[in-house]
């Protein structure tokens, strides 16, 4: 019965995170219709986003105080209702600014329901949950745009498709209203049966745990990373490379998939390698995908690099969280796991808009460039982590 129990708990946060993926690319996917819809510049897509940011990071950062006085399993529960409200307000709007609105709820919902699964997972279980857990996270990425097309394809306009996603995400919550019971379960990790104090830590607390700014600024730099390698694949391939616009487009595509895949494969290779080996190969594959992109060679050679890019950065970012309890201890690692959230978040807020101004004005054959720095930062602020906490790891 207890082995029953902790696999319905783990189906139950895997389903989770495939609810916090699924709308993350339903906006872009349908902007252009929304923008013109609204009478707004294809460009203020970028004020949502920013908003959506601001709110992911301020939720994350209070989520170790949250969890701690409410639980992982209320606060799981809210947020995704949280989220799924906020679809639902999506669907009715008719304006630019109800649409602003509505994006404070929904980054709030999706900070605190990624910092509190993050770290339960961490804290109960191996890395290759880990691992497999962000690959349903891209599950529900993949799913959500699909989602909307089918809904269009159908006829019906972009707001049925968002009622489509709030029914989706109620239906999880009603799961998760009815599973208390499940989320009960022992095993054998837990704070609670370590006896670990819940004690939440302000900001200046976590900051003086040694290790942690470097992990920040590794995960930071990661996260900008891929978000970057992400958003700018195409216009790199089109402007630079000579790629028509379709097959680049595909290729851009091909990269998230790669990442979806990869910690799919991670999973079971965590099985046998440690966190850290993990993160030292994907940082190797991703290093050679990047000389590849930088050398002139022809546009194959370029897609090469793009996918081995994709498929080493598959185990970092899980890899990185679920060694946190290690490297900071368990009863730091709710506290820290915020904070790494919001790090995450900032990255992907500031660093692509820095490259667009850096494309803008110099040129956009800097992106390999821009990539690799990146790189080097994570490599030599994450071997800095290790030598700080002093872990034990192969």
């Amino acid at each position: 019965m207890g082995l029953f129990m902790i696999g319905l708990l783990i189906a139950l946060i895997y389903l989770s995170f495939i609810a916090l993926g699924l709308p993350d690319a339903v906006l872009g996917s349908v902007w252009p219709t929304i923008g013109a819809q609204f009478g707004v510049p294809i460009s203020n897509m970028g004020i949502i986003t920013i908003i959506i940011s601001f709110a992911t990071i301020c939720s994350s950062l209070l989520s170790d105080r949250l969890i701690n006085r409410f639980g992982v399993y209320l606060i799981t529960t809210i947020s995704i209702l949280t989220t799924s409200i906020a679809l639902l307000g999506f669907s009715s709007c008719t304006t630019f600014l109800q649409l602003c609105l509505w994006s404070i709820p929904y980054g709030i919902g999706a900070g605190s329901v990624d910092a509190a699964l993050n770290n339960y997972v961490a804290v109960n279980f191996e890395s290759k949950h880990m691992s497999w857990l962000h690959c349903m996270w891209g599950v529900g990425a993949t799913l959500g745009p699909f989602v909307m097309g089918s809904v269009l394809t159908q006829g019906y306009v972009w707001n049925v498709g968002y009622i489509v996603l709030f029914s989706l995400q109620f239906i999880l919550t009603f799961c998760l209203l009815i599973s208390k019971p499940v989320w009960k379960c022992k095993i054998s990790n837990t704070i609670e049966n370590n006896n670990v104090s819940k004690k939440s830590l302000s900001l200046s607390q976590i900051l003086r745990i040694d290790g942690t700014i470097e992990t920040m600024i590794t995960f930071f730099c990661f996260c900008a990373l891929e978000l970057t390698t992400g958003l700018w694949a195409s216009s790199y391939l089109v402007l630079n490379r000579d790629v028509s616009v379709l097959v680049a487009t595909g290729f851009a595509g091909l990269f998230y998939l790669g990442i979806t895949i990869g910690r799919g494969i991670c999973g079971f290779i965590a099985m046998k390698y440690s966190d850290s080996q993990m993160i030292h190969y994907g940082c190797a594959i991703m290093l050679v995908g990047v000389l590849i992109l930088a050398l002139p060679l022809n546009k194959n050679f370029a897609f090469i690099g793009l996918i081995l890019i994709g498929l080493g950065s598959s185990p970092v970012y899980p890899c990185i969280i679920h060694s946190t309890p290690k490297n900071f201890g368990i009863e730091n690692s709710q506290a820290i796991t915020g904070v790494l959230m919001a790090s995450a978040y900032s990255g992907t807020l500031v660093m692509p808009a820095l490259f667009g101004v850096i494309a803008n004005n110099i040129s956009i054959s800097l992106y390999p460039y821009f990539i690799g720095l990146l790189l080097i930062t994570i490599i030599f602020m994450y071997n800095k982590t290790l030598m700080k906490v002093k872990s034990n790891i192969n």
